[in-house]
């Protein structure tokens, strides 16, 4: 098992400012899963995601990773293993760091050496070249961005990468295009995912099964197979299903 979470609740405040933001969860992933969590906003997926990196408070429960508890706070051994992509490619993205900066940073963090090597590699592995490497954010187009920052989670070779809502920032054609690229990427290393999205069309893309959740609860646990054939249990999650933007049964976004 690569991802155990049991009974995890996570608070924030205290008194009656005091809000449950997920309760009582609990996920298992296996080793090179792709693996959603569906919902709509604050339903509490990303905070899960954030739980796992250590930037959300736990009240309760625990977190394991490929079998071994993990600490708080993290280490650089966690972050070696788990790496996180998030929703906004510009704001994930220091603005006045040239690209060769950005991927160069945690190579130095963590004491690793031939970072030229790996940082021309690591643009190529995300269909960057070596023209991009000192660009600075605001001279790429939004897919590029989100390709960097994939590059930039992958220059470690972590075995985990949390998605955070990868490709809601990204016209439909690109958001083909990186997931078609996140899959192949995960295809190639055996990589773990988690991926939180409130468009169910980008879950069944990349993920077998996921996980439905609603106000910090566990709604329902399912498959993308169930999904295309209209089938789930939760009134929810057919409800869902049809208040999703661009949702097709049995279709996944059209690549260009």
């Amino acid at each position: 098992m690569m991802i155990d979470i049991r009974d995890l609740s996570i608070v924030f405040g205290t008194g009656r400012l005091r809000v449950e933001a997920v309760k009582n969860f609990s996920l298992e992933v296996e080793e090179g899963e792709a693996f959603g969590l569906v919902g709509e906003s604050g339903s509490g997926k990303s905070t899960v995601l954030r739980a796992i990196c250590g930037l959300a408070p736990v009240a309760r429960g625990s977190i394991a990773i490929a079998g071994a508890p993990v600490k708080t706070p993290r280490d650089q051994k966690f972050y070696a293993t788990v790496q996180m992509v998030f929703q906004d490619p510009y704001g994930s993205l220091h603005p006045r760091q040239t690209v060769d900066r950005i991927l160069s940073e945690p190579l130095s963090i963590h004491g690793l050496r031939d970072q030229d090597r790996r940082i021309v590699a690591a643009l190529e592995e995300v269909g960057l070249g070596p023209g991009y490497r000192f660009r600075y954010p605001h001279q790429l187009s939004g897919g590029q961005r989100q390709r960097v920052a994939i590059a930039r989670a992958l220059i470690l070779n972590p075995k985990v990468v949390l998605l955070d809502e990868p490709t809601s920032a990204l016209d439909a054609s690109v958001q083909a295009e990186i997931l078609n690229l996140l899959e192949r990427l995960r295809a190639e290393r055996g990589l773990t995912y988690v991926l939180v999205s409130h468009d169910l069309a980008v879950v069944t893309h990349l993920c077998r099964r996921l996980l439905v959740m609603r106000n910090g609860e566990m709604i329902e646990l399912t498959d993308a197979e169930t999904l295309r054939r209209g089938e789930p249990q939760s009134p929810y999650t057919r409800e869902l299903i049809q208040a999703t933007r661009g949702f097709r049964r049995g279709t996944a976004p059209a690549s260009t």
